[in-house]
């Protein structure tokens, strides 16, 4: 048993609440403009619903699953964020060592510190995929590429719903400029499928697109020989009054047809959360939002000991359901429901006011 403290995972938020600035805050919580894109990533999870089965054996239960030729622990990606020095001085260092000591993959982004070499040697063993901004032309995002296969990242990642950057009304109500608009991202913008068809040209790493939202570009993907499908609205922080992320994965998966793997994050925060993704037919789930509390509660150990309580709610999520290994699940185990909650960023967690005995 862990030696932390934290027995749940509200508990995590609130410490990672207490030890926040504002400006730090609102950079893991809001999103664009009126925050609708956010409310529907966790309305779309409410509104799902369990169909348990009963007297089966789930005495032994096993969460693991193989990704990219490695075994990890869960079906997790700490999924990449840009600034995680905000939330832990090591920034990307302490989550790539965090999924390095627990077992689960980690996507570094290329706006993240100290940089793609250093987090390859903090963390030489973990499962570890490069996610690019393009902030320069196609010689310059070759040249990345080069530096991600040089330094052993298991997958190329190219973020495809950053055209441009949204309005955070959060920080443009308190005048807190962040990086978003640097003239670069200009290169963003011009970025079609030709660059795509280009790296997959020549380059033999897995290319993965981060920002697919519907089943036309999902197909334009495996057209063009993308190697994992990536589900993701950017946790709501670009496009406002887009679909929930698990509202979208139904036509995702059909329009896969089992030919790619997909990855989905956008309003994760629970094991139930991650149970809902796999059964529906993902293959990892991306944690954005938690990765960030985590680290801010308690560095590179709070986000160990927030994907061991995840674990536990997997476990027990699974065995209430009659499986034991998660290729027992599939849709026939959910079933929507109306929406318990309002759909707010941390929902998912209704004891955040319990009073609670002191344990800091």
């Amino acid at each position: 048993m862990n030696a932390s403290p934290y027995l749940t995972l509200h508990e995590l938020v609130k410490k990672a609440r207490q030890k926040l600035n504002h400006d730090s805050w609102d950079y893991i919580v809001g999103g664009a403009e009126s925050e609708t894109t956010v409310r529907r990533n966790r309305l779309a999870l409410d509104s799902i619903a369990f169909r348990p089965r009963v007297l089966r054996d789930v005495s032994q239960i096993d969460a693991t699953t193989n990704f990219l030729g490695q075994r990890l622990r869960l079906p997790i990606v700490l999924a990449p964020i840009g600034g995680l020095e905000l939330f832990a001085p090591e920034g990307g260092n302490a989550a790539a060592g965090a999924a390095q000591a627990f077992g689960v993959s980690h996507m570094l982004s290329s706006v993240c510190e100290p940089g793609l070499e250093a987090v390859a040697q903090a963390a030489p063993a973990a499962l570890r995929l490069f996610q690019l901004y393009a902030r320069g032309d196609a010689d310059w995002v070759d040249a990345m590429a080069e530096r991600a296969i040089a330094a052993g990242y298991g997958a190329f990642c190219l973020t495809v719903d950053t055209a441009y950057y949204s309005r955070r009304e959060r920080d443009l109500a308190k005048r807190h400029a962040r990086s978003g608009n640097m003239p670069q991202r200009e290169f963003q913008a011009r970025l079609t499928w030709s660059d795509v068809a280009r790296l997959k040209a020549r380059f033999a790493i897995p290319l993965v697109l981060k920002g697919i939202a519907t089943a036309e570009d999902a197909t334009l993907a495996l057209e063009h020989g993308v190697d994992i499908i990536y589900l993701s609205n950017h946790g709501g922080r670009q496009l406002d009054h887009g679909r929930g992320t698990m509202d979208i994965l139904p036509e995702i998966v059909a329009a896969v047809g089992g030919r790619a793997p997909i990855i989905i994050d956008g309003g994760f925060n629970r094991g139930t959360d991650i149970v809902k993704a796999l059964a529906a037919g993902a293959s990892l789930v991306g944690l954005g939002r938690m990765q960030c509390i985590g680290l801010a509660a308690d560095g590179q150990a709070g986000l160990v000991r927030l994907l061991e309580i995840l674990e536990q709610e997997i476990h027990i999520c699974l065995g209430l359901l009659g499986v034991n290994s998660l290729a027992g699940l599939d849709a026939s185990y959910l079933h929507p429901a109306p929406p318990v909650g309002s759909g707010e960023t941390l929902g998912a967690f209704p004891l955040l006011t319990l009073e609670e005995k002191s344990f800091y």
